[in-house]
């Protein structure tokens, strides 16, 4: 079984790399909740015990996003770079590219070890851990496997139909995750004023509306990093 569990893991996480990477370059959208749940419940109907599912769920969902980032930032820099004209100069500053992100890596792990037990210990943790969690309680069911086919029929239908560059299975998914309905009506707004914005003005209208985005998306880290920071209270001993 623990032989059984090293190759599947392996495999998975290869696999929600390629299909979290894709995703992400049609779109920009990280379906890496959903993907890890898939592989999660291959893993319950294999019989690996919850332990070892919360670990396949963990290295799972952690290698998508990375593997969707990295992408991201490397066709950043390829426009940056002028779109690969002069291959000495693109081939050097990919190459930047990734001793930028090894270096990341290094600085994250020990952030990661020093802040995750203030982070636990105020309860700080995605919805979706929690239908993890349910979904290695319910095990290996008839019932919970057949749930799964017939959700993910409509699913798949509605993924189809917007197409690989609007991820609308992604989406609706990740709606039902989120508790706060605000989050939901935040969206419908930017997408309103984006078909306004693009009515009145074309294709004009796009640069100034991205600069627009950087700059809510730069405020809104910063205040979520703060405000986590200065409301974050040691573990309590036990």
């Amino acid at each position: 079984m623990l032989i059984a569990f090293v190759i599947y893991a392996a495999f998975a996480a290869f696999v929600h790399e390629l299909l979290v990477g894709i995703a992400a370059m049609h779109s920009g959208w990280f379906p890496a909740f959903a993907v890890a749940l898939i592989t999660m419940i291959i893993g319950i109907l294999i019989g690996f015990p919850p332990i070892a599912l919360g670990l396949l769920v963990g290295f799972s969902a952690a290698t998508g996003p990375a593997f969707a980032d990295m992408g991201n930032d490397l066709k950043a820099g390829y426009i940056l770079r002028g779109f690969g004209r002069d291959v000495t100069f693109e081939l050097d500053g990919r190459r930047q590219q990734l001793f930028a992100a090894m270096l990341a890596f290094v600085i994250a792990i020990p952030i990661v070890w020093l802040a995750h037990a203030a982070y636990f210990a105020q309860g700080l943790v995605p919805p979706v851990d929690r239908v993890y969690v349910a979904a290695i309680k319910a095990g290996a069911s008839a019932d919970v496997a057949w749930k799964l086919v017939v959700w993910a029929i409509p699913g798949a239908l509605i993924q189809w139909l917007g197409g690989p560059k609007r991820q609308l299975g992604v989406l609706l998914s990740t709606g039902l995750l989120i508790p706060n309905p605000l989050a939901g009506w935040a969206v419908l707004a930017g997408i309103a004023l984006r078909a306004i914005a693009l009515r009145m003005k074309g294709d004009a209208a796009t640069g100034p509306m991205e600069v627009l985005a950087a700059g809510f998306i730069g405020g809104d880290a910063l205040y979520g990093f703060f405000d986590s920071v200065l409301k974050a209270k040691p573990p309590v001993a036990r």
